[in-house]
């Protein structure tokens, strides 16, 4: 199927332009932006106004609750209304699934933020509902894997919930909110290269479309993960739910040893709960024969962990759920979905991605921890980038290796220069400009500013890996990131207004 006759198709898309629907939305919602600048006693013409896009980062429960607290204080000062993107990498994701739950969510955000807190601070969903998803998640799919043990026993014990609306869905909910974007990767880039000869990991959802942001190659969002051949729909599956969408975005380090560990771990205590006297036996046995093919890349310790899982999943009795454990475990699958493109004939998209059956995705931070790519195409026309940074370890890390990766694909980001003295004890606003690229503001969520010299005792308290958050921890966390807002009011004032007019607009 040619180029030309995808974009007829209803299903798959081949073209850099915005879907006509985001189109149209940008178009409202910069109405929306224009009122806003009024209140805000910025003048400008319609024309005038900015795009503006709104960046969080990976980070897990701390990126889901600093996304939270930035959120909320943004509207307290009048510029939530600015925004026209809203983006998150893993944990900031979280917080985006539960924000859009809720029809027009910043008309009452005081509400929706106590309603997200008091879940978060609740109990959790009991093991019972957690195994009826699991084998849901099973009976349904043609490709189960560890993003669907992922979503259920790590996933559910953050967010508290098992979200099972579908982001399509909330296409028609909201018109008064910034146009959500999720972010991941295609974990097979090595060899995927477009018609410039640059990889596209790149990979993008949003209630209306799913597909790599820079090759421009989309496919309804309704209908990622279906099976397609030659751009037409062949064996349909159920649309993702949240709860899979969350797990999708946030599985950190889904091909790493450290995560095996954790995965490990995880696993050990859910069956050393619920199967207390199996568990003693599982671990005399460290030898598994069928085992040996996921042993190259594994410590000591992670190998015979993983022994013992297999042994004790070869134990129990051979349902179809624990069959599809074994063998995602075995061959470490991440994410697998059909591939859209499949035997498509465009030479505009990597021969790779036309040739493969199925893709594997899993986090964007294992590449990028803020989804700079996603609001960085060229059809977005982004003047204004806001980058709140909830990684961990170096504070800068995510910008920096954006505008390096920016300049070996030629893609306009504005040079990035940190005081040195900045490196161990950052501030909370940075503010990076170029000729002819949107402006880059930083705000790292620990800082001197709002920290004094506790930064390294707050990181220390908010691990990106560890037990879900007490109320309190929450409280004081939103606060911190809340801060940086409030703090930095007049700045981002003067940033917007720097911004309007910056560059002419489709």
């Amino acid at each position: 199927m040619s180029a030309s006759k995808l974009q007829e198709s209803v299903e798959v898309r081949i073209a850099r332009s915005l879907h006509k629907k985001e189109e149209e939305f940008v178009f409202e919602r910069r109405n929306t932006v224009f009122q806003s600048l009024q209140k805000l006693e910025i003048n400008c013409s319609k024309d005038e106004v900015p795009n503006i896009a709104l960046l969080g980062s990976g980070g897990g429960q701390r990126a889901m609750v600093g996304l939270l607290g930035s959120l909320d204080q943004l509207d307290k000062e009048g510029l939530l209304d600015c925004i026209l993107y809203l983006s998150g990498v893993s944990g900031s994701t979280w917080c985006m699934a539960s924000l859009y739950q809720e029809p027009d969510w910043s008309t009452k955000l005081e509400t929706v933020k106590d309603k997200i807190i008091e879940r978060l601070s609740g109990p959790g969903v009991s093991f019972t509902d957690k195994l009826a998803k699991l084998n849901k998640y099973c009976d349904e799919k043609d490709h189960f894997s560890l993003t669907d043990v992922w979503a259920v026993m790590v996933i559910t014990a953050f967010v508290k919930e098992i979200d099972e609306c579908k982001l399509s869905d909330q296409w028609v909910q909201h018109n008064k909110v910034p146009f959500p974007i999720y972010t991941m990767i295609d974990m097979q880039p090595q060899g995927c290269k477009n018609e410039k000869g640059t990889e596209d990991p790149w990979f993008e959802i949003s209630p209306l479309e799913a597909g790599y942001s820079l090759s421009g190659a989309f496919v309804k969002t309704c209908s990622f993960g279906s099976k397609f051949d030659r751009g037409s729909k062949t064996k349909p599956q159920e649309e993702m739910d949240m709860l899979y969408l969350q797990a999708l975005c946030g599985s950190a380090l889904g091909d790493k040893d450290e995560i095996k560990k954790y995965l490990w771990q995880k696993i050990k205590d859910f069956l050393e709960k619920n199967y207390p006297l199996v568990m003693p036996i599982a671990n005399l046995f460290v030898t598994s024969e069928d085992y040996k093919v996921a042993k190259p890349c594994m410590d000591e310790h992670t190998e015979i962990e993983c022994d013992n899982l297999c042994y004790f999943l070869s134990k129990l009795p051979h349902s179809d759920l624990w069959l599809s454990i074994r063998k995602s475990m075995y061959q470490w699958i991440w994410g697998r979905k059909y591939d859209f493109l499949h035997n498509l004939n465009d030479k505009t998209m990597p021969s790779t991605l036309l040739e493969s059956e199925t893709r594997d995705y899993k986090d964007a931070g294992l590449l990028l921890n803020s989804p700079y790519f996603s609001v960085l195409r060229k059809e977005r026309n982004i003047d204004l980038i806001i980058s709140l940074d909830f990684s961990d370890g170096d504070p800068f890390m995510t910008v920096r290796e954006a505008a390096e990766i920016c300049k070996e694909r030629n893609i306009p980001f504005p040079e990035v220069n940190i005081p040195s003295e900045d490196l161990k004890n950052p501030k909370d606003f940075y503010v990076f400009k170029g000729t002819n690229t949107p402006t880059v503001i930083h705000i790292p969520l620990f800082n001197v500013v709002n920290c004094g010299g506790d930064i390294e005792r707050l990181r220390n308290n908010y691990i990106t890996l560890q037990g879900p958050y007490s109320a309190e921890m929450i409280t004081n966390l939103m606060e911190v990131a809340g801060k940086n807002i409030s703090n930095n009011r007049e700045k981002l004032l003067e940033q917007i207004g720097a911004a309007v007019g910056q560059r002419g607009h489709n």
